[in-house]
């Protein structure tokens, strides 16, 4: 049997769009193992326990990439990471499927052709990146059209809170509302606070934290998607943290210095939306892990 452990991610990182990501400690379990049928899926929706399950796509496609048969699998998901918030659940399958296939066949996948892959499956590498590495992670396409990456650590001091609405933002909506060009003006300003929010997230510096996350690209035109982003902000924003939309949302994360800060911002939140989910939050620093075991004896990890 193998199970493979995916945390989930949270890409943008408010000013970093499409190029910044972040694995945090939320995560789905998915294992794989022999079967005498051609495919059982359990754990997913009905109408996704059949070959076009995203975590068997990705399988069949590690397969084939090394050039070896697709055998007879039984995949069974254990996760509550929710579809269509801005948390990376399509990678987070992506990844799965692909570190499966590669264990099952003695580890032929390295780990960077497992980031060419993902990111050929998913179309960008923002969320599949962290995935796979854990950490912050800055991420673009060469002109090869491969992954280049640049790993960050984010500070220990750091609290996340993410905040999920009970209801789902199309990331087609989310890039059909962003406008086709930008000034100079705001390309400057993108840059330079995309900067800066790298550092000082190794930093833990609250302060310029703040100062950094004022994106001018996605942001301002996404919030008009999220009914309650005004109320939301100013939550996090009374108890002294900074909030981003997290990927092309619903989900909104709240960043702060203390435990007390993130404390108070569940406990708002959570009197402000009962049907939330809202979730304490750290950083994942080591992105995709696996068990191999036979009979209950662990092979490898």
């Amino acid at each position: 049997m193998i199970k493979i452990k995916v945390p989930a991610t949270s890409a943008n990182v408010g000013v970093g769009f499409d190029c910044l990501g972040l694995a945090v400690s939320y995560y789905s379990t998915i294992t794989f193992e022999p079967s005498s049928q051609h495919l059982e899926i359990s754990g997913s929706p009905k109408e996704f326990q059949n070959e076009h399950n995203l975590v068997y796509q990705a399988f069949v496609k590690g397969c084939t990439f090394l050039n070896q048969t697709v055998p007879n699998v039984k995949i069974t998901v254990e996760s509550d990471i929710p579809v269509a918030r801005g948390l990376g659940s399509s990678s987070v399958c992506v990844v799965a499927g692909l570190k499966a296939a590669s264990d099952w066949y003695g580890g032929g996948i390295s780990e960077e052709q497992l980031l060419i892959l993902a990111t050929q499956m998913e179309g960008h590498p923002d969320n599949v990146t962290p995935a796979i590495l854990g950490g912050l992670c800055v991420s673009f396409m060469d002109e090869h059209d491969e992954p280049q990456i640049v790993k960050y650590q984010v500070n220990q001091r750091l609290h996340f809170v993410a905040l999920i609405p009970d209801y789902e933002v199309s990331t087609h909506e989310a890039r059909k509302v962003l406008p086709t060009t930008m000034s100079y003006a705001d390309a400057i300003h993108q840059v330079s606070h995309c900067a800066a929010m790298t550092k000082t997230l190794e930093l833990g510096d609250m302060h310029m934290i703040h100062e950094a996350c004022d994106d001018r690209m996605h942001e301002p035109y996404r919030a008009k998607l999220i009914p309650d982003y005004g109320d939301v902000k100013a939550i996090c924003e009374q108890a002294g943290g900074t909030m981003y939309i997290s990927g092309s949302g619903s989900t909104m994360m709240a960043i702060t210095a203390s435990q007390q800060a993130a404390d108070e911002i569940v406990a708002n939140a959570k009197a402000a939306f009962p049907a939330w989910q809202i979730r304490k939050l750290t950083v994942d620093s080591t992105g995709v892990t696996s068990e191999v075991s036979e009979r209950g004896k662990v092979l490898h990890r």
